[in-house]
């Protein structure tokens, strides 16, 4: 299904069928491509105030539903929803697009999709922007104040229990840790779906076992242009992460500290964002002029 045609104003609503999922994805405008992978509880929503600037600007914005979220389907396996395997079904919607080499934006775990994505997959990358989340394994072991940050991960792990907790009284747990950042009403109606919590959490149960806390698989070096963006407000990442993603990166390092801004910069900071985005893909077409 395609409710609007790349290039008419409008966003389109794809629906694209690629490594036995059907895919839900937001596509719009023309020009060089720009892919925006969300992390959790978030869908392709989170970019909305992106995607406009991004076609104003010139270029396509393409924003799926990763597996599991949104409107995409949801695989009932845990192993399921291991980073590469999500990696994957970017470059498959790539190539049901018909698209080569595109921009990677990613935040939370779509920031980690984007690193392992330009990691094994760098032809296919021109250039990187990673939120919030740095290179798997480039901060090495967790310190104190990471396990501090990220104590809901290991909540996370209790199936069932987990999903019980955070639906008590009318998802008080839910609303707590967020402390009214983000899109929570949004959040609560979309995790009520039937299905859609354990999905969600099974991003951390494939990724984020107890047992990988002190160890952690080496990626391959980032050869694209990269942006890194953390912002003071979030709670739950430290700067560490992102700072030492530098030592992975051999091509053009930048990066950008937004103060105030909770975890979701891409809602808290729109204006600031979509400059750094434009701008950032702009200096890739200038360097090929």
């Amino acid at each position: 299904m395609n409710d609007a045609s790349p290039g008419s104003g409008r966003v389109g609503q794809r629906e694209i069928r690629v490594n036995g999922l059907r895919h839900h994805v937001l596509d719009a405008g023309e020009g060089p491509p720009v892919v925006l992978l969300h992390g959790f509880p978030d869908t392709s929503e989170l970019w909305r105030r992106q995607i406009d600037a991004l076609v104003g600007a010139g270029f396509r914005a393409i924003a799926p539903d990763l597996r599991g979220r949104g409107q995409t389907e949801r695989p009932a396996s845990v192993g399921e929803y291991a980073l590469p395997l999500v990696a994957r079904d970017v470059a498959a919607l790539l190539d049901a697009l018909e698209i080569r080499r595109a921009h990677v934006v990613g935040h939370d775990w779509g920031a980690a999709v984007a690193w392992i994505f330009a990691a094994l997959q760098p032809e296919r990358v021109d250039r990187l922007v990673a939120m919030s989340v740095g290179l798997p394994g480039a901060a090495g072991r967790p310190r104190l104040e990471d396990l501090q940050a990220g104590w809901y991960r290991l909540l996370i792990q209790f199936v069932g229990v987990a999903e019980e907790l955070f639906r008590k009284d009318d998802w008080y747990l839910l609303r707590e840790l967020l402390q009214g950042a983000g899109d929570v009403d949004r959040y609560v109606a979309a995790l009520s779906e039937p299905g859609a919590l354990t999905a969600g959490f099974n991003w951390y149960r494939a990724n984020l076992p107890p047992e990988r806390l002190l160890t952690s698989a080496e990626l391959p070096p980032i050869k694209a242009p990269t942006l890194g963006i953390w912002s003071t407000g979030d709670r739950y990442l430290t700067e560490r992460g992102m700072l030492a993603s530098a030592s992975r990166v051999t091509g053009p390092w930048s990066y950008v500290r937004i103060e105030g801004a909770s975890h979701w910069i891409p809602l808290d900071a729109p204006e600031r964002v979509n400059q750094l985005l434009v701008e950032f893909f702009s200096a890739a077409g200038a360097a090929s002029d």
